[in-house]
């Protein structure tokens, strides 16, 4: 072998050598490399679990989202579904943050070497390396300081996220984790805040923003620096028409798209409801409720606008459900959670309050089924005593003899406590429990006819699950805010029988609506409590039920309202607001009948009749009696603009409604159930004026007008 041929063969084997040296090297430097790897992830695993802790979120029956509430530390972090995020923001995200997500694992070396070389070519940082991996590790584990062993650090930990957790895990994680300024985190609360909606229909423009402002977040808040934001937007745009995501028209029109200057609030509806489901599920990070957002936010529409036209210290309570099912679909349990002056954290749909004359149309019911009455049939309205209990109409008058139908629609009181005394108070009690309800009665009593009148306390919450009973043929729903686990029944028992739910439902569904609202097939009731302390309304449609009540949350009392002035047009704006479809009430079912009087059973004409006798026939009153004017009265009137006298007023005693009034032989214009009467005189001079009643008898009396 020649010298220079031993020279070349030594030269080869000093290169294989080196070679073998360097495989060698770099299987054991893979091998520690892994052995570190391996001990990394068994003695410092990354801290996952510590920055799962979400925001909990209180959503509909449809999962849109109704209520949250921050984390511990007072971040709004919501939990994040890919599917349920715009497609065309996720390929932004990618294309400027991490092109080759889906390839590497966990660090993107070409970008690292790409970064470095900028950086030693310009002396600052042009585009960074962190793949979103790294960026990841970063938010779960921040840093306090730039270094290099920190760098370090974030790649191991990217190699160890990629380790244990799959692509979309990852992206979902970041997205739920990406800060957006201030206490916002997340995609989800971003786009909420930013632009008061989900992320799963952007626009160009806003994708573009929302892909900006987590590498700068404070510096790029758009309402407080709103140059930078926008800026930092258009650069998206330009990377994503480089990246083919859009053309350059759609980026020129995204560019003149406005910028937000402002945060705008989460949802935050059903407050009452979400502390509640809180409370019974501290651990949940998700609620679901069977509320319906569109219903929920315009009955606490109706309520405040309520709230602010009735006054300061008043509050509106509301519930609506589907009477079939039980589900509530909306509750407000006052019109503002944080209004101090009217006690607005108090959920007043709970709260047991004295319920007025709502209950009346159950003793109704129960003389129904007991065939003691039907729509026509005639009953007294007179002053009368039951064993000392002397019953009064709100309006402190009477209205003599009436229809069943009329009673009702009109609220009369002594008709009401007449077919209570008949039915008793103690079935009428039993009937409510039977429902699922059991009203509140005044310590060490039992229940008394009182009780047709308000004597108790029931909760609005409770008056609507009675409610349920009038569209569901007598059969009463459990109201319930949560969803029912299978096989679990809505029912708690019948009230009434189909046909005498029936018959109540039917004379509500006349009851006049209140000024200027729409009559929408909606059938009601009203009360007012004792002393003007509450003021209620319950309506329903043939699926629906919606319960109102009005008041001050300490019980005192509240000057001029009403359950039929003040409740009732609430309740007819609420069905509107609520954006529900009008259901047609129930049919008649087999064997309900409305009835002309004169084809009623002779013991039906009149409440209290007995076999063979109808007391239409017989009067027991007194003859009617004009008492003003009385007599030879000379009566002065004054004179309105054209020339017309004003009105005198007729007032009579005794008789039996209804009253038909002449004067000078001529009919007034209408038929009188009151004792009281208008009269417009022609001119001076004498006038006679004549009153007849239901049974004929009449008295008149000769007046001189001057």
């Amino acid at each position: 072998m020649t010298g220079s041929g031993a020279a070349v063969m030594g030269r080869s084997r000093k290169r294989l050598r080196a070679a073998l040296i360097g495989l060698a090297a770099t299987s054991v430097a893979a091998v520690a490399g892994v052995l570190a790897l391996a001990e990394l992830d068994r003695a410092y695993p990354p801290p996952i679990e510590a920055a799962l802790e979400r925001s909990t979120e209180v959503v509909d029956r449809d999962g849109q989202l109704l209520r949250a509430f921050a984390t511990r530390d007072g971040r709004w972090r919501l939990g994040v579904d890919l599917a349920d995020l715009d497609k065309q923001f996720v390929a932004m995200l990618l294309a400027f943050e991490d092109k080759r997500f889906a390839e590497h694992g966990g660090v993107d070396a070409w970008a690292l070497l790409r970064a470095a070389g900028q950086f030693a070519g310009n002396g600052r940082i042009v585009s960074g390396g962190s793949t979103l991996s790294m960026q990841l590790a970063r938010l779960i584990e921040p840093r306090q300081r730039r270094s290099l062993s920190a760098k370090v650090m974030q790649v191991a930990r990217a190699i160890q996220i990629e380790r244990r957790m799959g692509k979309d895990e990852i992206l979902a994680l970041y997205l739920t984790l990406a800060p957006y300024g201030g206490n916002l985190e997340g995609i989800r609360a971003a786009a909420l805040a930013w632009f008061g909606k989900e992320p799963r229909r952007l626009t160009v423009a806003e994708s573009a923003l929302l892909v900006a402002i987590p590498q700068l977040p404070e510096l790029r808040r758009p309402d407080r620096n709103h140059a930078a934001a926008r800026a930092a937007r258009d650069r998206v745009l330009a990377r994503a028409v480089t990246s083919g995501l859009i053309s350059e028209d759609e980026a020129a029109a995204a560019s003149f798209a406005p910028v937000p200057s402002a945060r705008k609030p989460l949802p935050a509806l059903a407050a009452h409801v979400a502390e509640a489901a809180r409370r019974a599920e501290p651990n949940a990070t998700r609620l679901e409720v069977t509320l319906r957002r569109a219903a929920q936010a315009g009955l606490e529409t109706a309520a405040r606008d309520a709230a602010l036209r009735l006054g300061p210290k008043l509050s509106v309570a509301m519930i609506m459900a589907d009477a079939a099912t039980g589900e509530i679909l909306a509750e407000v349990g006052s019109a503002n959670y944080f209004d101090t002056a009217s006690n607005g954290f108090i959920d007043m749909t709970r709260v047991s309050r004295s319920p007025g004359s709502t209950l009346k149309p159950f003793i109704y019911g129960l003389a129904f089924e007991d065939g003691q009455i039907a729509q026509q049939t005639i009953i007294e309205d007179r002053p009368a005593s039951f064993s000392g209990y002397r019953p009064r109409n709100f309006d402190m008058d009477y209205q003599g003899d009436v229809s069943v139908r009329t009673a009702l629609q009109k609220s009369l009181n002594v008709p009401a406590v007449r077919l209570l005394d008949a039915v008793g108070p103690a079935r009428l009690m039993a009937r409510f429990r039977q429902a699922g309800v059991n009203p509140v009665l005044p310590r060490g009593k039992p229940a008394g006819l009182a009780i047709g009148l308000g004597g108790l306390g029931m909760s609005l919450h409770d008056l609507v699950q009675l409610y349920t009973g009038l569209v569901n043929g007598g059969r009463v729903s459990d109201l319930t805010d949560r969803p029912r686990a299978a096989g679990e029944t809505a029912s708690r028992g019948v009230i009434l029988p189909a046909a005498a739910a029936w018959q109540v439902s039917d004379i509500l569904s006349g009851v006049a609506p209140p000024a200027n609202a729409i009559h929408k097939g909606i059938a009601y009731k009203t009360g007012t409590s004792y002393g003007y302390r509450d003021a209620w309304a319950i309506g329903f449609d043939g699926k629906h039920v919606l319960g109102v009540w009005i008041g001050r949350p300490d019980g005192s009392a509240v000057p001029g309202i009403s359950g039929y002035g003040t409740a009732a047009p609430v309740l007819f704006d609420a069905f509107v607001k609520s954006g529900v479809a009008i259901v047609a009430l129930p049919r008649a079912p087999a064997g309900a009948l409305r009835q002309a009087r004169e084809d009623l059973p002779v013991t039906l004409r009149r409440f209290g009749a007995s076999a063979g006798e109808d007391r239409l026939a017989g009067v027991s009153e007194p003859a009617p009696e004009i008492v003003f004017p009385p007599q030879g009265a000379r009566v002065e009137l004054s004179q309105l603009d054209g020339g017309l006298y004003a009105p005198l007023v007729l007032k009579l005693q005794g008789g039996r409604a209804p009253f038909r009034w002449l004067a000078n032989g001529k009919a007034l214009s209408s038929v009188e159930r009151r004792r009281t009467s208008r009269w417009v005189p022609e001119g001076n001079g004498f006038s006679t004026l004549t009153v007849i009643d239901a049974a004929g008898r009449a008295a008149s009396v000769k007046v001189f007008v001057e």
